[in-house]
């Protein structure tokens, strides 16, 4: 019997990066799981739609659709699910629907991985998060994520701040968004400074880079912060997750709306 298909849907962009990252994502994926029939799709700004590839896929197949967004929000709530409810049942694939890949422990790591990479190459003023040129207690974070106009998708942030600080011993974490919500980056910067923190560094919390990631980046070192790390992009800790997701999803069977 063959295993169900994976479609991860991303938010998609209109800057070529981030469908590129994407790619590289899945790439990484198909590499951790042989056998993984994944087909990428993007709820807009890039083809493929979600409509597109399920319609390419053969009707005696069952599909387990992923949202690749890093909360649970209105996308993963409204727009996914009101696309899956469009999709014919007469004709076309059992379809059944994921978790957001965030909330998840692999999720920090990864984090981690990038903002050490930041760190390497950001000069001498810093070294790697667990190396002898960083003191963590001497380091403030600023956990910069997208934002939402839903309070919960900002609070699981806030969250994963707190979790953060207290597993690794920052100086401090902060979340911070880039838009619909505050304080933004540049605020979060200002603000650890003024309460002082020695140095901060910002965590770019978004899967692709981008518009988002951009901003986030532009703002933050003018706003005096010693390093911004990339997005997250095609890490292993972030394919793992997906596969996390897809396992998970095809253990619960969580039949599309």
């Amino acid at each position: 019997m063959r295993k169900p298909v994976l479609v991860a849907v991303a938010h998609g962009s209109a800057d070529p990066r981030a469908s590129a990252t994407i790619a590289e994502l899945a790439a990484v994926a198909r590499e951790r799981e042989q056998g993984l029939d994944l087909r990428t799709a993007f709820l807009g700004h890039a083809p493929p739609s979600l409509p597109q590839v399920l319609g390419t896929i053969e009707a005696d197949r069952e599909v387990i659709v992923l949202p690749l967004l890093l909360t649970a929000a209105y996308h993963s709530k409204a727009d996914i699910p009101r696309l899956l409810a469009r999709t014919p049942r007469t004709r076309g694939p059992q379809v059944s629907y994921g978790a957001t890949l965030g909330p998840h422990p692999l999720l920090l790591d990864a984090l981690e991985r990038r903002l050490a990479e930041a760190l390497l190459i950001s000069g001498p003023i810093s070294g790697p998060i667990s190396g002898p040129g960083t003191d963590p207690a001497r380091t403030a974070v600023v956990l910069a994520a997208a934002g939402s106009s839903d309070p919960e998708a900002n609070a699981t942030i806030a969250r994963m701040a707190a979790q953060w600080q207290a597993r690794t011993g920052w100086f401090a974490v902060r979340p911070a968004y880039a838009s619909a919500a505050g304080p933004t980056p540049a605020a979060a910067v200002t603000g650890l400074l003024r309460d002082g923190a020695p140095r901060v560094v910002v965590a770019t919390y978004l899967l692709a880079p981008g518009l988002f990631a951009d901003r986030i980046r532009h703002a933050a070192l003018a706003a005096g912060a010693a390093a911004v790390s990339p997005a997250l992009g095609a890490c292993a800790e972030v394919a793992d997750v997906m596969l996390d997701r897809f396992a998970q999803a095809g253990t619960t069977r969580r039949t599309a709306a």
